[in-house]
């Protein structure tokens, strides 16, 4: 498998094929590194080069992982990198990574494995819905066997030992991507975002650390990795979500029971520039695609599911439209592109009042 066969491919978190409502997906992250060798940050080349050896012979006696694919990253383009980053297999700070890199990935790529980012390993397992439980269970099991074969740096009194003091402990950052669309037409969004940092919750957009909650798709993670177990973070994570579920339900309700024109206006809107536009930005795209989403739940639309808007999220974003061409466009041709591929795919869809 090489990179640009990935945009072939379904992506596990997107639930391509599974209406998943408004949980999106769930990850959970474990940050690992080896005894008495330096930090990413501190090691030279030829370290890291080492290093990427000798984690990808061990993973190669994972079970789990048979079949996996070891990408090096000096070997990959600016457009295989940027597609990596959008399917949330790699970080933004990996992307920029060269030499002594590399990324392991499972033939399913529910599991990623980044060898040399700010750790030794950042290792990760990701699927659609909310399903933490099972995710951690998936990843702990990878993590158990390379534990097998490589010696972990860990402290009795601290945990595993990181490159970031706010990893260190678990090393497990657990997160799980919300569809908040409902609380961002009632007015409601900033309000609940403000309580879940009150929370010590991380909140971040579509792609991950850096980019913005756009159209109320929002990522929710822990931010302690330290005094509490890998079952408490998951639990407590997990009771939180299971509230925002209830408040994006709620203003769902509302909104068709007082406010129907206003989401009817609003989806119609979104419809008509997505299907007659010119230009879309990706931002633009993730903002309008994400109303829609909303009407898909809501039953205002008829001719596109739940999952056939989840990939256009997807393959609308930079990298997947222009490795779907073949080749790089400036920004004016990318937002064209992506107009042109965006109204194709939307033009048998309707609002559902005006069908018949």
């Amino acid at each position: 498998m090489i990179v640009n066969d990935l945009v072939k491919h379904q992506n596990p978190w997107l639930s391509l094929g599974r209406e998943t409502g408004i949980v999106v997906s769930s990850r959970v992250r474990l940050a690992r590194n080896l005894k008495d060798r330096a930090f990413p940050g501190w090691a030279g080349e030829k370290e890291c080069d080492r290093l990427c050896k000798e984690v990808a012979d061990a993973c190669g006696k994972v079970g789990r992982l048979s079949g996996a694919v070891v990408l090096d990253m000096a070997g990959l383009d600016e457009l295989e990198r940027e597609l990596l980053k959008e399917r949330r297999l790699i970080s933004s700070e990996f992307a920029d990574r060269r030499g002594g890199s590399a990324l392991i990935l499972s033939a399913d790529e529910r599991i990623a494995i980044m060898v040399n980012e700010e750790d030794h390993l950042r290792l990760q397992a990701i699927a659609p819905g909310l399903c933490l439980e099972e995710t951690w269970r998936e990843i702990d099991a990878v993590d158990s066997e390379i534990d097998r074969h490589l010696n972990y740096a860990y402290s009795p009194t601290l945990g595993y030992l990181t490159a970031c003091p706010t990893n260190v402990g678990t090393g497990l950052r657990a997160s799980v991507m919300v569809h908040l669309a409902g609380l961002r037409l009632t007015g409601d969004f900033d309000r609940v975002m403000k309580g879940l940092t009150r929370l010590n919750l991380a909140v971040r957009g579509l792609f991950g650390e850096g980019s913005e909650a756009f159209g109320g798709m929002v990522q929710v993670s822990n931010q302690s990795t330290l005094g509490e177990s890998e079952q408490a973070i998951l639990a407590r994570l997990l009771g939180i979500v299971q509230d925002l579920i209830v408040h994006e339900r709620n203003a769902r309700a509302r909104l068709m029971e007082k406010s129907r024109i206003v989401a009817l206006d609003q989806v119609s809107r979104a419809l008509a520039i997505l299907k007659h536009a010119m230009l879309i930005s990706s931002m633009e795209a993730v903002e309008l695609l994400s109303i829609l989403r909303l009407g898909a739940d809501l039953k205002l639309v008829d001719g596109i599911s739940e999952a056939g808007i989840n990939e256009l999220l997807l393959v609308t974003q930079p990298g997947h439209l222009q490795m779907r061409l073949g080749r790089k466009l400036d920004s004016k041709e990318r937002d064209r592109m992506r107009a042109e591929f965006v109204a194709g795919r939307l033009r048998h869809v309707e609002i559902a009042e005006q069908r018949g």
